[in-house]
């Protein structure tokens, strides 16, 4: 499916499933990084998936985001604390959005589902 939204997680702690499962639901193919420090590898594995969104989580919601930002140029939303943040950053254009902890499945699913809205109109 070329038409599938490719989401990376990178999350500090190793974590991410619940909002790889939200993603899922709405219809898109999650990719979580395993390991601690995964939201510093974000960057990479959007590259190397031709990703269409990169979600990191870490304390300050900043870390993984900014890298990805400053090595490949992705536009990134960072310190985001919650889902309409998320939200309203995808539709100022975010490619990267930076969260503190917030692995929920209401999170990937409106995510993939507001990238849907703004991206695969027609």
């Amino acid at each position: 499916m070329s038409d599938q939204i490719v989401v990376v997680i990178g999350d500090r702690l190793g974590k991410g499933q619940k909002v790889a499962k939200g993603i899922e639901s709405a219809g898109g193919k999650a990719i979580v990084i395993p390991g601690m420090a995964a939201d510093m590898k974000l960057g990479d594995v959007m590259n190397e998936e031709n990703a269409d969104l990169g979600l990191s989580f870490c304390g300050s919601g900043g870390a993984g985001a900014l890298m990805a930002s400053n090595k490949y140029g992705y536009k990134s939303k960072h310190h985001l604390r919650s889902v309409d943040s998320g939200v309203t950053a995808l539709k100022e254009g975010a490619k990267v959005l930076g969260f503190g902890f917030l692995d929920s499945e209401e999170l990937g699913r409106r995510i993939v589902e507001e990238y849907i809205r703004l991206h695969k109109k027609g």
